[in-house]
């Protein structure tokens, strides 16, 4: 991940490009309290440094970033979430694909919104140990 992101930073500096929406994953800067960030650390245990230091590649650049880190995906078709910005602590277990979709959509569409911030997303009334489908 951390080389992928190297490349797409040097690949859009070159190509003159300069807004990223990156999606990257929760607990990436161990933001996630309690039970569930205890649970979430050992099932991603050897998924999330490599994610926290693509994230870390990209916040470091002089690129117009976002990184999104989106709770744990569902398919559910609904768009409802709420965010939480670094260094807050992250909130929910889980958030929908649709929902992430939606936030990116919103950010292209004024990409000032979080611009220079990572963004934690999850479906709100979802806190607890885990997701409730896992």
């Amino acid at each position: 991940m951390e080389d992928q992101a190297k490349t797409v930073v040097q690949a859009m500096k070159s190509a003159g490009i300069s807004r990223l929406i990156w999606i990257s994953s929760l607990g990436i800067y161990d933001e996630v309290p309690g039970a569930f960030g205890v649970w979430n650390n050992n099932i991603l245990k050897d998924y999330l440094p490599p994610y926290a230091r693509a994230a870390e590649v990209i916040e470091k650049s002089d690129l117009e970033w976002t990184v999104i880190r989106p709770a744990w995906l569902t398919n559910k078709d609904e768009v409802e979430y709420e965010t939480t910005v670094k260094p807050e602590p992250f909130k929910g277990t889980e958030v929908s694909r649709a929902s992430i979709a939606d936030l990116v959509v919103a950010i292209i569409r004024n990409p000032q919104r979080y611009q220079r911030q990572s963004v934690g997303v999850d479906k709100p009334g979802t806190e607890g140990d885990k997701p409730a489908w896992y």
